[in-house]
């Protein structure tokens, strides 16, 4: 029904920057919350940051300051600006949307990951 893809991962030297893109596709009618959630190896998956359609957010404490959130209505999009970067935030990242369909089904569709690895 809705499809998401992923796009911007990487390596990067700790204190670097990165940007990840998220489009969606499909039979969309709305796009709710939309975010982004990672896993590092031996951990459980952990939202990263949230905004809702007014445009509010919310980021991990362990990311606050340093990555920013931000959606395009008219792309079916969300980005995820990631600056002064820690070995720490390495992980696979997940975009997510909270969406309903021409056909007024809801869809909690999820992106299939991208390796973001930050070196020391």
């Amino acid at each position: 029904q809705v499809q998401l893809v992923e796009s911007g991962g990487g390596l990067v030297q700790a204190g670097g920057s990165l940007r990840l893109s998220c489009t969606a596709s499909g039979s969309i009618f709305s796009i709710n919350n939309m975010g982004w959630y990672r896993q590092a190896p031996g951990k459980q998956r952990e939202l990263v940051a949230r905004i809702t359609s007014g445009g509010s957010t919310n980021y991990a404490d362990s990311v606050k300051g340093r990555f920013s959130i931000s959606r395009d209505d008219a792309k079916n999009a969300v980005y995820l600006q990631m600056s002064s970067l820690k070995p720490e935030d390495t992980a696979v990242y997940y975009c997510n949307m909270y969406t309903v369909t021409i056909s007024r089904n809801r869809y909690d569709a999820w992106g299939q990951g991208t390796q973001v690895t930050v070196s020391s």
